[in-house]
């Protein structure tokens, strides 16, 4: 007699594992196509100009348009450099200045697609040059400025100002930005202090370890859900270019006659031996900076001496240290806490220093390289540096020293936190500086809150897969020892 046995397999108990491990294998399917789905790149974007007391930068940022309150994910893209002087050069020819910024805005047509041109913001923030012109002749940096505005205004691009900012903002902007690119912000380890430096400010902004004793150095940022009390301060005419007028200006003050009406010889050390160049008293005293310093008339021959603690001892006669209304100051009788935590240098700070490989010593062996370098023949400079301008050249050895002199006697930096300075002029790609936490702020791009947690993040949507696998796993093993145990069951039948 022939038994007939059940395939295990027709039984509903298998069909719906069956029907749950096939179903578990198709959403992992899905989960993993939606999660790795590469998203078509739609970008926005922003330009910022820097209209800085030298030269004009143009900037142009991007970012992923649907990630626009996301930290680092704004970038730089693309930048050019205004052909020329600042704007503030333009003072007796205010059209001029509108007119030099249009090859960089034609590049910004080009860098940024048609079809963003009209939701693109541009904004442009002129800083310390413009500040000077505005009290020496506040008609004419009105003029400079209504230049600009309307050669912006002729672009397709949405127009939002241009302005003089204030140095405080300046310092804190130049703050969120190296902090924004260096993702800190969102980190409970501490923040960045940044130290700036132009041609006719310079800036230092840090969260101090001690009360703010003075509240016009004081301001404050909720980002992110974490509030950020800083100490800023802009040292209007301590530019690098600035201060080179003024410690001549004072050299010229005690060397000329008020009567002198031929040449006569200014013996420099801030400038190689051998440099002899002819110059005139007023391209040193044409600045609202020489005020309070009696004005020489003339030309005079500009002659190096190359001797760096000479240059250093008349470089300090620009610093003021005589009194301080506070518990501590760093010079003219400013208030500054003590300088605590890592601090980022850029613009001018990164620029002289990098070109003099003085980045990376330490305080007293960048004294004794910059010394060599001063004393260095003339000569010998133009020769290593034949592409570079003389201009800037002949400058280097009173760029650096000041650097030194400020950041040593100005800010209070010593040898041992000498290391804790980062001379930086990229953090990946952005340049650091004012600009991009200038347009951050004005697009209320970074929030003040801490954004929302994703529902399923990258660790949560691996640990999801990881238990879904498990399970599915299982499910396998119970099928299989069902199988197994209803085949020996059938074979008993049989027997």
């Amino acid at each position: 007699m022939e038994v007939k046995v059940q395939n295990p397999w027709h039984r509903p108990v298998v069909i719906f594992l069956a029907g749950v491990i096939t179903g578990g294998i198709i959403i992992m399917v899905a989960i993993s196509v939606i999660q790795y789905k590469p998203l078509p790149q739609k970008y926005k974007y922003g330009i910022v100009l820097d209209a800085g007391s030298s030269h004009t930068s143009v900037f142009i940022y991007e970012w992923p348009a649907e990630k626009e309150n996301n930290t680092g994910m704004v970038r730089q893209k693309h930048t050019c450099n205004v052909e020329g002087k600042g704007i503030s050069s333009y003072s007796n020819n205010p059209v001029g200045a509108g007119r030099s910024l249009q090859k960089c805005m034609e590049e910004a047509k080009k860098t940024i697609p048609a079809h963003r041109h009209h939701e693109t913001p541009v904004y442009l923030g002129a800083t310390a040059g413009m500040r000077l012109l505005k009290m020496e002749n506040e008609d004419a940096s009105e003029k400079v400025l209504e230049s600009v505005a309307h050669s912006l205004k002729s672009y397709p691009f949405s127009y939002q100002g241009a302005r003089i900012i204030t140095g405080q903002e300046e310092g804190a902007f130049g703050w969120i930005t190296v902090n924004y690119l260096s993702k800190n912000l969102r980190k409970p380890t501490g923040t960045l202090g940044a130290l700036d430096l132009g041609g006719a400010s310079t800036q230092i902004t840090f969260v101090p370890q001690q009360e703010i004793e003075s509240q016009d150095n004081s301001i404050d940022f909720r980002l992110y859900g974490n509030n950020y009390h800083l100490y800023t301060h802009s040292f209007l005419c301590y530019g690098k270019d600035q201060v080179l007028k003024i410690s001549m200006g004072k050299k010229m003050e005690s060397t000329f006659k008020a009567d002198e009406t031929h040449p006569i010889e200014l013996k420099d050390p801030c400038f190689h031996p051998g440099y002899n160049l002819t110059k005139t008293a007023g391209s040193v005293f044409d600045t609202p900076c020489m005020e309070g310093v009696k004005m020489a008339n003339g030309s005079f021959f500009h002659v190096g001496t190359g001797n760096w603690s000479q240059c250093q001892q008349s470089i300090r006669k620009v610093f003021n240290t005589s009194y301080c209304p506070y518990s501590r100051c760093s010079f003219n009788g400013i208030f500054q806490p003590s300088v605590d935590g890592n601090f980022g240098a850029f613009s001018a700070f990164f620029f002289v220093m990098d070109f003099l490989n003085l980045t990376s010593d330490s305080l007293d062996i960048t004294k004794q390289n910059l010394s060599t370098y001063c004393s260095t023949p003339w000569k010998k400079i133009v020769q290593n540096h034949p592409k570079t301008k003389e201009k800037y050249l002949s400058e280097y050895c009173f760029s650096a020293t000041y650097i030194l002199t400020l950041l040593e006697d100005g800010y209070k930096f010593t040898s041992k936190n000498w290391k804790d300075i980062k001379f930086i002029k990229k953090i990946e790609d952005s340049d650091a500086g004012w600009t991009l936490g200038y347009m951050l702020n004005l697009t209320n791009m970074i929030p003040a809150e801490a954004p929302d947690t994703p529902l399923m993040p990258y660790g949560g949507y691996v640990a999801f897969m990881l238990l879904f696998s498990l399970l599915i796993l299982v499910l396998l093993l119970m099928v299989y020892l069902y199988f197994r145990r209803s085949s020996r069951t059938a074979q008993k039948d049989i027997i």
